[in-house]
């Protein structure tokens, strides 16, 4: 595996509220379209914050200019902010895009997660449809959620099964002022109409002690159906980050392979996986090289070769040393990381182009890098 071609998607502009670009994702469309779409803001955590989109007809090659498609910020007349889009294929023409809203008017002016008890501001799931390939799109429409669920967490797009069986995954949260211990975990819903009724969670994976927390789950279906989960795997007693984790279900979710440790730390992206079922997984090695790297596997529950590895992006400052004094050190912490979310997708021609944000504290941009296989 090596790169062929890198490039700069979104350039993030000092002073503006197009200053810190993070949270890119990619959708490759079966007509041949490639969707794009990152959040920007004047930091990055900000109320100014908006998702931009932007799309390729010649597998990333160019890219038509960035829109703010999604203009409306108001959820049932609270003011708020969009933090990502994620774009799913349910079927030919129809694409669903799948949006994490933040509530910017409950604890106004606060930050994200409240260091001190760990929670986080209100958060809503939206969706809307275009059947036009993503050219228009229908107003957003809420995702009604458990209480148990807290704010959810979207880290990941809508997962189509070869039967037509939608899935969301779905992370718990704390809500912002409640002291109470975090027992955090991941639950998948299903839908069987496109989206417009969700069952009831299942939990996909928990520690019942609540010691370890499985943050961004970034999941891919596989040709044969089968449902690749890929962890970042936190130990909340000692503060640090473990080795990258993955499980596999063959029954779309409800029941799961054990936790394998991938030997690698420490922030899986979202995999990419080819026609033939190999998969190219990326990660963030915040706390070793300094640096954003990727591997081939020859199916989704196949070793990552190391022979294949190839490194991304390195950044130029020291690595991170790691450790933090508490959860909400921790969190707060995330706040000031200047590169990572890599997020890989197959292209027709049988790369696999990989986008993340990269910069410093206060201008980041969203660049590409082409992996040919």
């Amino acid at each position: 595996m090596e790169i062929c071609e890198g490039a700069l998607l979104a350039a993030g502009e000092k002073g503006t509220a197009r200053a810190v670009m993070t949270f890119p994702a990619l959708a490759g469309l079966s007509n041949g379209t490639l969707l794009a779409s990152w959040r920007c803001g004047s930091t990055k955590d900000s109320e100014d914050e908006s998702v931009e989109v932007c799309s390729s007809d010649n597998g990333g090659r160019t890219w038509s200019q960035p829109m703010t498609v999604f203009g409306e910020t108001r959820v049932n007349g609270v003011r708020g902010s969009l933090r990502v889009v994620y774009f799913t294929e349910v079927k030919p023409t129809h694409v669903l895009a799948a949006c994490l809203w933040i509530d910017r008017e409950t604890f106004p002016g606060k930050p994200l997660f409240n260091p001190v008890t760990e929670g986080c501001l209100p958060m809503t799931v939206l969706l809307a449809d275009s059947f036009d390939w993503g050219t228009t799109w229908s107003p957003w429409r809420e995702v009604e959620m458990p209480a148990d669920i807290g704010p959810p967490s979207l880290t990941n797009p809508i997962l189509r099964f070869p039967d037509g069986t939608l899935a969301m995954s779905i992370e718990t949260n704390k809500n912002y002022e409640d002291p109470s211990k975090w027992m955090q975990r991941v639950t998948l819903r299903h839908s069987l109409d496109m989206g417009q009724t969700w069952s009831v969670p299942l939990t996909a994976s928990q520690d019942p002690t609540g010691r370890i927390f499985h943050w961004d789950q970034r999941a891919v279906v596989a040709p044969d159906g089968r449902l690749g989960a890929f962890l970042w795997i936190y130990d909340s007693s000692t503060h640090t980050y473990l080795n990258a984790r993955r499980r596999i279900s063959s029954d779309g979710g409800r029941t799961w392979s054990p936790a394998e440790d991938l030997g690698f730390s420490d922030q899986p992206a979202h995999p990419a996986i080819l026609p033939d079922g190999r998969t190219v997984l990326a990660w963030v090695d915040r706390f070793g090289t300094g640096s954003i790297r990727a591997r081939l596997a020859e199916s989704i529950d196949a070793r990552f070769d190391a022979n294949t590895e190839v490194c991304i992006y390195s950044h130029r400052q020291n690595a991170a040393a790691g450790g933090q004094a508490s959860t909400g050190d921790c969190l707060v912490e995330q706040g000031r990381w200047s590169y990572g979310l890599p997020f890989a997708e197959t292209l027709p021609d049988g790369d696999v182009l990989v986008v993340y944000y990269a910069g410093t504290p206060d201008v980041m941009s969203i660049h590409s890098a082409r992996l040919h296989l």
